[in-house]
């Protein structure tokens, strides 16, 4: 290589920026892809006592597939973090269109306040949502205040529909904000030449802003679906013995259990179940996506 065309490599857009990214890069592989490597790796070893046989094996996976309470455990999981996700972008979505056609000059105040609830601790919100639903609560006080039952229910709280409750408020502002986002890029004389062809508001939506937003949407939905799927803090918190998670037994296998390598398995099981969910929820949007063009 001449020293001029050496140079030129040097100054060009792509080294250049390559080289500002670049120990960002190594630290987040080194915070990210290692640890990911050493619990794969631990996965096919088994506990023994109070060390680790590094003997290969896949009985830790023929446990975490085959075993009613693991399997139950994720299928739960995954449960709650669709329906997190499907009641988070539902909430979500008017609210980043009334800021992104409605709020005028007034978006920035708009989202501010929107992410002012975010600033308190998360631990805080769990607490908060466990005295709101709890038996002597604000939410059981309120039904008996207005004569729609007669004593405390004890269904609010320690359950699947708690922990989804306060998973999709607590998960709110990160469905807003890339919904709003996509909605800022709608072209808005591509809405008012629907308008001026006779469409009324609704049909105008359903055919212009929605499939135009639909990016922010599959975003949303994947920001929120993919973390709560391994939440634990929240079901430990509001859900009880009927709300438990996948993450709350893999937390147990590491730590009261000391079955490293089981827990391992069941984390790397997890990974990939969500990555096919993922992966598969991206493809189907887009071959519906073209088949709508």
């Amino acid at each position: 290589m001449t020293r001029a065309r050496r140079n030129a490599l040097l100054q060009s857009e792509s080294v250049q920026g390559l080289a500002l990214i670049s120990p960002t890069l190594v630290y987040a592989l080194i915070l990210l892809l290692v640890p990911i490597l050493v619990v794969f790796a631990h996965s096919f070893w088994t506990q023994n006592y109070l060390t680790i046989d590094h003997t290969f094996t896949l009985e830790n996976y023929r446990i975490a597939l085959t075993e009613p309470i693991y399997r139950d455990l994720l299928w739960r999981s995954l449960y709650i973090s669709l329906t997190v996700s499907f009641f988070t972008v539902i909430l979500a979505y008017p609210i980043a269109y009334f800021i992104s056609f409605h709020g005028g000059r007034h978006k920035s105040l708009w989202l501010f306040l929107i992410t002012i609830p975010f600033w308190t601790s998360y631990l805080l919100r769990v607490m908060s949502w466990k005295v709101i639903l709890g038996y002597n609560g604000v939410l059981n006080s309120g039904l008996m205040g207005l004569g729609i039952i007669d004593e405390p229910s004890t269904a609010l709280l320690y359950n699947s529909s708690a922990v989804i409750i306060t998973l999709t408020h607590a998960w709110a502002a990160f469905a807003i904000l890339p919904i709003f986002v996509s909605l800022e890029k709608v072209d808005r004389t591509l809405v008012e030449a629907a308008t001026d062809l006779g469409d009324g508001p609704l049909r105008s939506f359903l055919r212009v802003t929605l499939p135009l937003s639909a990016p922010g949407v599959i975003s949303a939905a994947l920001i929120v679906m993919i973390p709560t799927v391994g939440d634990y803090v929240t079901p430990r918190l509001v859900g009880g013995k009927d709300g438990v998670m996948i993450a709350n037994a893999i937390e147990s296998q590491f730590h009261k259990a000391s079955n490293w390598p089981l827990g391992a398995a069941l984390s790397v099981t997890t990974m990939l179940v969500v990555t096919l969910m993922a992966g598969a929820t991206v493809l189907i949007i887009r071959a519906l996506q073209r088949l709508a063009r």
